[in-house]
């Protein structure tokens, strides 16, 4: 039986996962070149869909990853190099991803409110696309040479220095060293990440509660425009949660109660694209009532905002951590 709070099994299921950004970002990036060539802004539209969906599937694949590397120190014929080196990998191409999620979804919202794809947004996406194409490419290729002793202090063992971190690229060795030897970050980033859950949490809970039958005298289209504001919000949460996430990561890979918060976490991201594309709510005038599967969405969407909350606020208590 899948253990959550063992290394071991983590490290199994980021085998299971961590071709899906790989294969993921091909996909949309081909779906995105083939919506070009046919001049399809239904295409385009399911292309930047995909791009979105992936970057939350990037989520369990980053954390799943960081357990596989504690679980495979000190191993036998592992290398330790090439381990620090597909962490720093990993960590700039899920930082990669995140952000061309944030565009793809950014130029979903922006064609509900004008009805058509802005070149601009559509370009920056594409860019930003192929360069995270590279970036997971990239980190794919190094955690493919971590089973490989024979690389054991060659090819990776020159690019770090004592402190672990390499020179010129994002480092989690670096990332964590400067929060904890600096005791003003961590209380900083718990306030920017309250901040950040309040105002997601609050643009979710107006839009939500108008799909389910409360705040009539809108129309769906006016809160829809308060969207990005929550995914500013979660924006905010990312970032400082990276610092978290890095400079504590064996109080986050254990902790079962961090798991389910991803889980939901997830789950809460794909409602969110709903909310962004759904077609029956965009119509809904001030003081209709939404159809039963808006307010089955916008019931869900609550649920799963407070449960991503919940399991955040437990993970001193169920997961034991801190």
């Amino acid at each position: 039986m899948l253990n959550l709070a063992n290394l071991a099994d983590l490290a199994h299921v980021h085998l299971l996962l961590n071709h899906f950004p790989t294969i993921g970002t091909i996909l949309g990036l081909g779906l995105l070149l083939l919506s070009f060539i046919r001049k399809n802004e239904h295409l385009r539209k399911v292309s930047f869909e995909v791009i979105f969906l992936i970057a939350l599937a990037t989520f369990p694949v980053y954390v799943s990853g960081a357990a596989a590397a504690e679980a495979l120190k000190g191993a036998a014929g592992v290398s330790a190099a090439a381990i620090t080196a597909h962490n720093d990998a990993a960590l700039g191409s899920f930082i990669m991803m995140e952000i061309t999620g944030f565009f793809a979804w950014l130029a979903l919202w922006r064609m509900r409110r004008i009805g058509r794809m802005t070149t601009g947004l559509t370009y920056t996406v594409l860019l930003l696309l192929v360069l995270t194409v590279a970036a997971v490419a990239r980190a794919a290729n190094m955690g493919g040479d971590i089973r490989h002793p024979e690389i054991e202090g060659g090819q990776y063992a020159g690019l770090f220095g004592s402190s672990g971190s390499a020179p010129g690229l994002i480092s989690a060795a670096g990332i964590k060293d400067y929060v904890l030897q600096h005791p003003y970050v961590w209380p900083t980033c718990e306030t920017l990440h309250f901040i950040g859950m309040s105002l997601m949490f609050g643009v979710l809970m107006i839009v939500n509660l108008r799909l389910v039958g409360w705040l009539r005298g809108m129309s769906f289209a006016s809160v829809h425009r308060l969207l990005p504001f929550g995914l500013m919000g979660f924006g905010i949460n990312f970032i400082t949660g990276r610092f978290f996430f890095i400079a504590a990561s064996e109080q986050y890979t254990q902790n079962v109660a961090f798991h389910w918060k991803v889980v939901l976490l997830m789950l809460a991201g794909v409602s969110y694209l709903v909310l962004t594309v759904y077609d029956e709510a965009w119509t809904l005038p001030a003081s209709a009532q939404a159809p039963w599967p808006g307010k089955i969405l916008g019931a869900s969407a609550l649920v799963l905002s407070v449960g991503v909350m919940y399991f955040g606020r437990m993970l001193p208590f169920i997961g034991n951590a801190f």
